[in-house]
C-alpha cells in the first residue's frame, strides 16, 4: 500500500519524510486554505521537497470545462508527476473522460459511494478516494464501503487503485492495509499514531540501559568495534 501526508504545512511535511518511507502528498482547497499561504507557493515549495513524488492537487470549478482549465493550469505548474483530484460528480466524470484523452493523470474524490467510484474508474481515473470518517459519519461502515470499492476495481480489472482518505485513528488504515487496498493518505498525527506506543518507547529505553551497563560507560556498537 502507498502511504501519502494529507497536509500542507510544510514543516511537517519535511518531518516526515525525512522519518519515514511516505510516497507523496495530498492536498485539497480546505487543506490550502488551512495553510494560510498562497496556493502556488505553498504548492510550490511542496514540490520542492518531494521530488518527482506523486503530488494531489484538486481542481476547484464544478463544470467540466472549468475543471479542464484548472487540470491543465496544475500541471504545467507542478509537472506532470501531479495528479489532478476531481470530484466524482457527472461534470467530473466528463472532465475525467477528456482528461484521459491528454495524458493527464486524475483522482476521482469524495467518494461515498461505491458506484461512484465505479464510474470514476471507468472515466479514466487512476485514483479514487473514499473518504472512510466521513462515510462512518453518514451512518455507513467506511472501511467496508472502501474494501468493495477494491474489490470491484480488482473484479473488474480496472487499472485504477483506492486512495482511502479521511481517517481519524491508525486503525482505519492498518485494516485498509492488511486488506490490501492500492494506497491510502493520511494527516501527519495518524502517520505518527503507527508507532506512538509507550510500550515500545520503552523497550527501546530497556535495551539502551543495559547495554550501558556492560562497563558502565555509554558507548555504543562502534565503539566495541574499533
Amino acid at each position: 500500500m502507498k502511504l501519502f501526508i494529507d497536509d500542507a504545512n510544510t514543516e511537517q511535511i519535511r518531518r516526515l519524510y525525512d522519518l519515514y518511507p511516505v510516497d507523496g502528498v495530498t492536498t485539497n482547497p480546505s487543506i490550502l486554505y488551512k495553510s494560510g499561504r498562497d496556493p502556488k507557493e505553498v504548492l510550490s515549495e511542496i514540490r520542492s521537497i518531494i521530488g518527482n513524488d506523486p503530488l494531489f492537487v484538486q481542481a476547484v470549478p464544478l463544470d467540466a470545462e472549468g475543471m479542464i482549465e484548472d487540470a491543465v493550469a496544475i500541471t504545467e505548474a507542478f509537472g506532470r508527476e501531479t495528479i489532478v483530484k476531481i470530484p466524482s460528480i457527472p461534470e467530473g466524470f466528463k472532465a475525467m473522460k477528456k482528461l484521459k484523452e491528454m495524458g493527464i493523470t486524475t483522482c476521482g474524490t469524495v467518494v461515498y459511494t461505491p458506484m461512484q467510484a465505479y464510474l470514476a474508474a471507468k472515466a479514466g481515473a487512476s485514483y479514487v478516494a473514499p473518504y472512510v470518517n466521513r462515510i462512518d459519519n453518514m451512518g455507513y461502515d467506511g472501511i467496508a464501503v472502501t474494501k468493495e470499492i477494491h474489490d470491484i476495481l480488482v473484479r473488474n480489472d480496472m487499472d485504477c487503485i483506492v486512495l482511502a482518505a479521511s481517517f481519524k485513528n491508525s486503525q482505519q488504515v492498518k485494516e485498509l492495509c492488511a486488506y490490501g487496498v492500492g494506497s491510502a493518505t493520511a494527516a501527519p498525527d495518524v502517520i505518527d499514531g503507527f508507532v506512538r506506543n509507550a510500550a515500545i518507547d520503552q523497550a527501546v529505553s530497556d535495551f539502551c540501559t543495559d547495554f550501558a551497563k556492560i562497563d558502565g560507560a555509554e558507548k555504543t556498537m562502534k565503539d566495541y568495534l574499533k
